[in-house]
């Protein structure tokens, strides 16, 4: 075991699974260069032929990404920034998505999607995260909290014959754990809880995990117990695991890193609604962003995206007054 970080692990466990099978290449823009920090030394290793620099055509290299999978390879595509999933979205959603159910189950196609997510003064047009759209587009859709998660989940993308979109959540990447050496997979749609509690179950994704273990550390000291759930796959959605914690807590508050009209904490809400209101005690809360595009200030984008410890606790104290 060393001490490693979050995106040194995802790195590491793409260039050891590009040595061992030659039908995996990495594609986007500018990966030669390595800019946004995975693909570093992989043109040294693997040349260019596996190592792919793309115009500037998301809907164009997406599309290509998708041929290449249903004639037998394993493209990994790199997207520098989350919103510009929107240009490739009919190549994702519409083409590379459907296309196993279209064909009657025999055509596979085998495609990871690496998005970071983004936010931090680059304005409406370039932080969005847009992790609702694709569960709404019935996508794998995966959003790692942790180093150690991110390892085993982005493997198990990998080796997936269907498309898997990876979103790594902005602010987190440079955090350094323990991970260790060897591979190892975490099954797509499995929960976790990453901290057992009594009073309240806290549903956390990406970025927001740590958020809530921060909170939860505070609040155990007021005699506060708060269970925290990492869904880590957002589609699919480990519904057993939430409904065994909403059993014993019988509380939940939400939060997600995308807007409150239709975004995943209201998917979570309904089914909870639909499925455990008899566990419930209080009414469900959400912790989510503003209906509003991201602005450029940073003080105004505080206004509109949640930090969430203080939201939470905040949250936690009204719920539990109740």
């Amino acid at each position: 075991m060393r001490e490693i970080r979050y995106l040194k692990a995802v790195s590491e466990t793409i260039e050891a699974e590009m040595e061992k099978d030659p039908s995996i290449f990495y594609m986007g823009e500018d990966v030669r260069y390595a800019l946004k920090g995975i693909p570093r030394g992989f043109i040294d290793k693997f040349g260019p032929e596996r190592i792919i620099d793309t115009p500037i055509s998301e809907a164009g290299f997406t599309g290509i990404a998708t041929g290449a999978a249903v004639q037998g390879m394993r493209p990994i595509v790199e997207f520098q920034i989350s919103m510009f999933c929107f240009l490739a979205f009919d190549e994702m959603v519409n083409q590379a998505q459907k296309l196993y159910y279209m064909s009657g189950n025999r055509i596979k196609v085998p495609v990871t999607y690496i998005v970071p997510l983004n936010f931090g003064s680059i304005a409406g047009q370039h932080s969005d995260s847009p992790h609702s759209f694709m569960v709404q587009g019935l996508m794998k859709t995966i959003m790692p909290a942790t180093g150690y998660d991110a390892k085993g989940l982005v493997l198990s993308a990998i080796r997936d014959d269907d498309p898997v979109i990876v979103f790594l959540p902005a602010g987190i990447t440079g955090r350094k754990s323990d991970i260790p050496e060897e591979q190892y997979t975490i099954p797509i749609g499995v929960g976790d809880i990453k901290r057992e509690g009594t009073d309240i179950t806290i549903v956390a994704t990406g970025r927001l995990v740590l958020k809530a273990l921060e909170a939860a550390e505070n609040l155990e000291k007021e005699g506060i117990s708060l269970e925290v759930y990492d869904p880590r796959t957002l589609f699919p959605f480990d519904k057993p695991l939430l409904r065994k914690s909403v059993e014993k807590t019988g509380r939940v508050i939400i939060m997600d890193d995308s807007t409150r009209t239709c975004g995943f904490a209201a998917e979570v809400a309904a089914y909870l609604s639909d499925e455990c209101f008899s566990f419930l005690k209080a009414p469900i809360k959400r912790i989510t962003r503003a209906d509003v595009p991201v602005p450029f200030s940073l003080i105004l984008e505080k206004q509109v995206v949640p930090e969430g410890v203080k939201e939470l606790t905040e949250t936690v104290y009204g719920m539990l007054k109740k």
